[in-house]
């Protein structure tokens, strides 16, 4: 028999991860969010220790508890707003049109 472990790693997408936990979702807001909501479960699951000393069926409901908690935080709120990856949590920069110029004058010259 197979564990939890080995039957997660059998999976690929964020709609097979919520198939197997038997979890209710939208496709549209997978389908705009599938990473950012697989990398949401993964900092929850490092967040509350991993599955470590839990037996399996305990990891069984952690991991549905988790990933649902995920999903959630994507059914009104976008990537940009949950800022999960590393490019949205840094500052927007911007750039003047001048600048632009500027820069592409300069490189032209050189």
């Amino acid at each position: 028999m197979e564990t939890l472990m080995d039957e997660l790693q059998q999976l690929s997408t964020a709609e097979e991860f919520l198939d197997y936990f038997g979890l209710e979702y939208d496709p549209a807001v997978v389908s705009v969010s599938r990473l950012h909501i697989l990398k949401r479960f993964n900092q929850y699951l490092a967040r509350e220790g991993g599955l470590a000393g839990l037996n399996e069926g305990l990891s069984r409901i952690k991991c549905r508890e988790l990933l649902a908690r995920a999903y959630t935080d994507f059914v009104h709120s976008s990537g940009i707003e949950q800022k999960v990856f590393k490019v949205f949590q840094q500052g927007v920069q911007r750039v003047s049109v001048d600048s632009l110029r500027r820069s592409l004058g300069e490189a032209n010259h050189a």
